[in-house]
């Protein structure tokens, strides 16, 4: 079998696809339609800039690539599907088969990075629930010291001997555990004679950590948006989200090795939605686990990519796409020990990849000597997990344990949700639990004692890496030139705007002011460029912010540019939904994620567009930049001043102040963007605005924590 994957430097992507071996299916088209549909005007017309008054309504932004950034991750995510495609394909032997199996566990233990040490787990039995047929036992212990984890221990009754155990994870229910479809799981399982211990997700249920000012709802909402507010700044401290969701289904596991009548030689994870992420991830971290019941979960990645299908903060593993992993590779990671995946025909997560995945790992359990211990459900249903894969589960558990077959689901009788609170009130805030914020904060202090102070090259070093900056090609890229769209009332008789080619499949789009009316290459005649990075549109900007026309008037004799990096004004993307850019679970969070997963921070993506379009217009003619950024363009801004000689002067207005306040502010505002894997590990923003000292930097107005969603 070919060699397991490494992450790869960041490079264009023809480059990145080619250092992890993967092969370049196609390279996506930028959009080509523009807006309005008049007759097309000649060049110098279109681009005049009248000084007749204009009485039409206030422009629209421009923003005539929404599909770029789409585009360009889904050829990425195809090519590395097939590469991952085609190293499965080679494996022939049982050797062959075992080798992977051992590749993608160690792949996974890289993406989701050292778990913790076991601590106690002071778990108290807080209180009991008789029935017939079962007993419910709520229960409380600490999967981390003094953080809580809640759950509902189901335990048969009339049964002697050891008895088969699972751990039940939640979907994103408001009341976690006490769900209809959660409580029918884990009660049919104790009906048919094995112990079920289901605990409540962190942000769910009883484990609410943005509590309101009663104590018992969150603020946020609960479920996706508590857990993308608390986990996207994990991410500055090196930590993941899923990690933590892991950690806690460890340590209900260990929870269950504790009781005497649970049989260690079976033991099951089971969950759906949320909680079959976490069952599948389960698999690939735990191998105690003896048998898998993933539910609306397992796809592909390539799926989800495709169909614009954002996921959680715990749901995009770090690293994960770059290491060459996908869903499937989870459950590899467990074989041939039994797994089934369950599916719905309706469900937002694609089934056809559900049986793409299952057709794979056929092939590799075929391969290892047990193709029956790998089986997939589909049910008729929407997301959910239904009766028809609850009972599914049942019959795929039952014959691994050896326990009666199962005809249908037994007949349910449904707690209310106070029989089955762990806490008096309902919430582990009442026991003093900390909150996961907490521990960010408290990792946030740590990490700043212990960082040095870096200057210089030791600094620029920090920050290619953290950035995942690849080495800048040795020729200036290519750009087009695109037509006009009429007045667009700059304060400038004319404009022309290029698409800068970044890398293939991505342009940054330049606007230059300028008085002639001129529609060839950039005119590089000024010695002096100012170059303006948008907050989040420079055909915006340009027109309405006085701050950025003071640029333009300071330096007459200078050339100015507008600049759009990818995702911003000119390609900020339509998709996920509509008008979804600026929405916490939208578009511009959905590509953030999967930079990060594809190794490469999309802050960092940024970056690397400003210092191609710096070498284009070097190329031109333009020996000194002028560079300046507003909001989310000055960090980008102050980030690539550090890497080019060019770069002369350096003006900021509403810099994140630094990564720091982000971290240690759990009501931050700022998008998931702008969250560098680990970064305050090496170095924070100060470190970098010192260094940017001898460009004659000016930092106007910084922003902190709570200003970086402002408009």
């Amino acid at each position: 079998m070919s060699a397991p994957f490494s992450a790869p430097s960041i490079t264009p992507r023809r480059q990145f696809l080619q250092s992890t071996g993967l092969t370049l299916l196609s390279l996506p088209t930028l959009a080509k339609a523009q807006q309005g549909g008049s007759k097309p005007k000649s060049p110098a017309s279109a681009n005049a800039v009248t000084s007749a008054p204009v009485s039409s309504p206030a422009l629209e932004p421009l923003n005539r690539f929404p599909r770029m950034q789409q585009d360009w991750l889904v050829d990425v995510v195809r090519g590395i599907e097939a590469q991952g495609n085609a190293q499965r394909a080679a494996l022939k032997t049982q050797a062959d088969a075992e080798a992977y199996v051992k590749s993608v566990q160690k792949r996974i233990r890289q993406s989701f990075g050292p778990l913790p040490e076991k601590t106690p787990l002071n778990a108290k039995v807080t209180g009991v629930v008789e029935r017939e047929a079962y007993r419910i036992e709520n229960i409380v212990f600490e999967s981390r010291p003094g953080y809580f984890v809640t759950g509902n221990m189901y335990v048969p009754k009339g049964r002697t001997g050891k008895m088969p155990a699972t751990v039940g994870l939640c979907g994103h229910s408001l009341n976690g555990k006490a769900a209809e479809a959660y409580q029918s799981f884990a009660q049919g399982l104790a009906r048919l004679g094995h112990i079920c211990f289901i605990i409540d997700p962190v942000g769910q249920g009883e484990r609410f950590q943005y509590l309101d000012n009663a104590g018992l709802k969150s603020r946020l909402g609960g479920g996706v948006s508590e857990h993308i507010q608390m986990g996207n700044s994990q991410t500055l401290v090196g930590e993941f989200l899923g990690s933590w969701f892991a950690w806690d289904g460890i340590r209900a596991l260990d929870y269950l090795l504790t009781r005497d009548e649970v049989d260690p030689q079976h033991l099951g994870v089971t969950g759906n939605s949320g909680g079959g992420t976490q069952t599948t991830w389960l698999c690939g971290l735990e191998p105690r686990f003896t048998m898998g019941a993933p539910s609306c979960f397992v796809t592909t990645f390539r799926r989800n990519v495709e169909n614009e299908l954002p996921a959680d903060t715990e749901q995009c593993p770090p690293q994960v796409l770059a290491l060459g992993l996908d869903h499937l590779d989870f459950i590899a990671a467990m074989a041939p020990k039994p797994v089934i995946i369950m599916a719905q025909e309706k469900d937002f997560f694609d089934a056809r990849g559900s049986a793409e995945a299952y057709e794979q790992l056929k092939k590799l359990y075929t391969l290892l000597g047990r193709p029956e211990n790998i089986q997939l459900h589909t049910g008729p249903d929407p997301h959910g997990y239904s009766q028809s894969n609850r009972e599914a589960m049942y019959r795929f558990f039952n014959k691994v344990t050896g326990l009666p077959e199962v005809a249908a689901e037994p007949t349910l009788t449904l707690e209310k949700d106070e029989t089955l609170l762990c806490a008096p009130k309902g919430q582990v805030a009442e026991l003093k639990s900390r909150t996961l914020m907490s521990f960010t904060q408290e990792k946030v202090a740590n990490l700043a004692q212990q960082r040095k102070a870096l200057k210089g090259e030791a600094l620029k070093a920090a920050v290619r890496e953290v950035l995942r900056l690849p080495p800048l090609p040795t020729t200036a890229p290519d750009y087009g030139i695109l037509r006009g769209a009429g007045s667009r009332k700059y304060p400038a008789k004319a404009y022309c705007t290029y698409t800068v080619e970044t890398e293939p499949g991505i342009h940054a789009l330049l606007t230059r002011l300028q008085e002639e009316e001129l529609t060839s290459r950039i005119p590089g005649a000024a010695k002096r460029a100012i170059l303006y990075l948008s907050h989040h549109s420079a055909d915006a900007e340009m027109r309405s912010d006085a701050w950025v026309q003071g640029l333009i008037q300071a330096e007459p004799e200078a050339a100015f540019y507008g600049c759009d990096v990818r995702g911003i004004g000119e390609s900020q993307p339509n998709t996920c939904g509509v008008n979804q850019f600026l929405k916490p679970y939208g578009s511009h969070y959905f590509y953030a994620a999967h930079g990060l997963m594809l190794n490469r921070p999309l802050l960092g993506q940024r970056v690397f567009d400003v210092l191609r379009v710096i070498q284009a217009l070097r190329a031109a003619g333009h020996q000194e930049i002028h560079l300046a950024g507003r909001g989310w363009g000055a960090l980008v801004a102050g980030l690539t001043a550090l890497f080019a000689n060019e770069v002369k002067q350096v003006t900021l207005k509403n810099a994140l102040a630094s990564f720091q306040v982000i971290a240690e502010d759990a009501e931050y505002q700022w998008p998931y963007a702008v969250m560098l894997p680990g970064v305050l590990a090496h170095f924070d923003l100060p470190d970098c605005y010192a260094e940017l000292a001898n460009q004659k930097l000016q930092n106007l107005e910084p922003w902190g924590a709570g200003d970086g969603m402002k408009l």
